[in-house]
């Protein structure tokens, strides 16, 4: 299924007024140089929260709502849920063009072992396009990479997080930190003890995303990682691609929502607006904003 919907512009199908800022809103993005713009027309442009860094995430889903694959395809990621497509890839690159910062799960990481999280890699023909994008915006060549992992479990020497030209911060716990130290680090990574004995809770990773002076972060999962961050309240809206894809039960390893069993409190789910509406093939690009 390699290369499913290449090319395909992200038709525009439907939008709310408000997915564009008005004026004097401070936000990010806006009209797409015209390169990107062929395959995405419109504006791309996400409000600002005065207050803390606004937080976006991106996943693709099935159709029957598997985000992950189960325990029988461990080194299965989104590429597989969505087919390889790569509209879904284009997509991607462009909020990581976009975001300040983007967050990512241990998990995530040793699935992708050649993956690099910059919008280059996803459209590497489009990279000097996206280099110029993220200059006009007045944003670093490469977004910083926060990676949480509680135990510390990762290889330094993975390429995305031994690019040199790619800032990476380790949220992790005093044992995590203690794993990583006794390894030879890469020059771009530093290491960020602010967990508990156990785990990284959502608000130490939102404090160290702004002690970075990010306005904007991006979380790419996995499915934990979000729900962590949304049961903190912290995810502002969601980009999600629904890929023409059943999975079945068996193979479930987490859905879009409550994981592990876990629950936000007091028995309440957070209520999003549906922002948009784009079509490329057979794949949908839906994109919502939560309730604060």
């Amino acid at each position: 299924m390699a290369g499913r919907s290449e090319g395909l512009a992200l038709e525009p199908l439907w939008h709310a007024p408000e997915t564009v800022p008005a004026n004097g809103v401070d936000a990010r993005g806006g009209l797409l140089p015209p390169t990107l713009a062929a395959r995405f027309m419109g504006e791309l442009a996400v409000t600002l929260i005065p207050e803390r860094p606004t937080v976006i995430a991106n996943f693709v889903s099935t159709v029957d709502g598997a985000v992950a694959l189960g325990p029988s395809e461990p080194a299965a990621g989104g590429g597989e849920i969505s087919g390889f497509s790569d509209a879904d890839r284009f997509m991607m690159a462009l909020l990581r063009g976009l975001a300040d910062v983007v967050i990512v799960g241990a998990g995530t990481v040793r699935v992708g072992n050649r993956h690099r999280w910059t919008a280059g890699y996803l459209q590497p023909a489009l990279a000097a396009d996206f280099a110029a994008w993220r200059a006009e915006l007045w944003l670093s060549a490469q977004p910083t990479m926060v990676v949480v992992t509680a135990s510390g479990n990762l290889d330094p020497t993975h390429p995305g997080l031994s690019a040199p030209d790619v800032p990476v911060i380790v949220a992790t716990t005093p044992a995590g930190a203690a794993r990583l130290g006794s390894r030879p680090l890469p020059a771009n990574m530093t290491v960020e003890a602010v967990g508990s004995e156990e785990r990284v809770p959502a608000g130490a990773i939102l404090e160290l995303v702004r002690g970075t002076g990010a306005r904007l972060a991006l979380c790419e999962g996995g499915p934990h990682l979000f729900g962590e961050l949304l049961r903190a309240r912290l995810i502002d809206e969601l980009f999600l691609t629904l890929a023409p894809q059943l999975v079945g039960r068996d193979t479930y390893a987490h859905r879009l929502a409550l994981v592990e069993g876990t629950s936000f409190g007091e028995g309440h789910g957070r209520w999003s607006r549906l922002l948009a509406v784009r079509r490329a093939g057979d794949d949908l690009f839906l994109r919502y904003r939560f309730e604060r």
